[in-house]
């Protein structure tokens, strides 16, 4: 028994490694969660930024006479438009709309455009309304807005060609119109990327997990026509920051806030429609393509 005094470590240093065993427990748990959540946000994010409400194949929209169906063929999916056809209209509005519901709520108003003589072509993404198939990648998104720009476009040459985009349109509307050059591109409520939206909504996200960066402050930067930026000064959702931002991107850029309004209610608001029907107006004064 000679050495029997040595012995197991003393009860307080026992005692000392027992709250950091416990302490290296919880950080792997937290760690555990933490990696499941980002991988959660990165599977998922077509539900989180694309939740669209389909309809039934045989829905019938409740449009008038002059409104006409139209079925997109695009790689995998058919895409649902629904087109406003005047008998001799000054141009068409390229709608591309924000990120709920569907065409049976989003293409109203139609006596608006009509009495600006300016047909409205507007689709819905793929799982929205009647569109196939489901979104799945930003390349995929915005080969689907080309697809359906490379069907309208063409119907009105030598007319007025404008791209308008809302809220979450906007970042498609705007990568469209760098490269096809409208005569005129609004952008109703955007933003500088979805990156830095989610970064403001998710600062716990890394920003490369964003599979849907959507840049339209670079798109801003590489367009040649002009942009009418519109934004609501009490919008919440996606601060005129964004906008402000935008313009810094392309400093010929006409931003004009609208006072009083959000990010739901914009539309309601008159200065809102006198504001765009004045810039639809005025692009009858100068020749297409300028």
């Amino acid at each position: 028994m000679e050495n029997s005094h040595i012995a197991a470590a003393p009860a307080s240093a026992t005692s000392a490694r027992r709250p950091l065993t416990w302490w290296l427990r919880l950080a792997r748990a937290a760690l555990l969660i933490y990696v499941c959540v980002l991988a959660w946000l990165y599977f998922r994010q077509e539900y989180l930024l694309f939740p669209g409400k389909p309809l039934p194949p045989d829905y019938r929209f409740d449009v008038p006479a002059d409104v006409q169906e139209v079925r997109l063929p695009v790689a995998g999916a058919t895409l649902s438009a629904l087109h406003l056809r005047l008998p001799q209209p000054a141009g068409v509005v390229f709608f591309l709309h924000g990120n709920d519901e569907n065409l049976a709520t989003w293409f109203v108003n139609t006596d608006y455009y009509r009495k600006l003589n300016y047909d409205l072509f507007m689709i819905d993404y793929r799982g929205y309304g009647k569109s196939t198939g489901r979104i799945a990648s930003q390349a995929q998104l915005l080969a689907d807005v080309r697809a359906a720009w490379d069907y309208a476009a063409p119907l009105y040459a030598g007319k007025r060609r404008v791209i308008y985009g809302r809220s979450l349109g906007t970042g498609p509307a705007a990568i469209l119109a760098a490269a096809v050059h409208p005569d005129l591109t609004v952008l109703v409520s955007p933003y500088c990327s979805v990156t830095q939206v989610a970064r403001s909504e998710y600062p716990f996200v890394p920003g490369f997990l964003v599979r849907y960066p959507l840049s339209t402050c670079d798109a801003a930067g590489q367009m040649s026509t002009p942009l009418l930026l519109i934004h609501g000064e009490r919008d919440t959702l996606i601060p005129p920051v964004h906008s402000e931002q935008i313009r810094a991107r392309d400093p010929a850029a006409d931003l004009q806030m609208i006072a009083g309004a959000g990010h739901e209610d914009i539309h309601d608001f008159p200065a809102y429609l006198d504001l765009l029907a004045a810039r639809l107006r005025g692009l009858g004064m100068t020749p297409a393509g300028h």
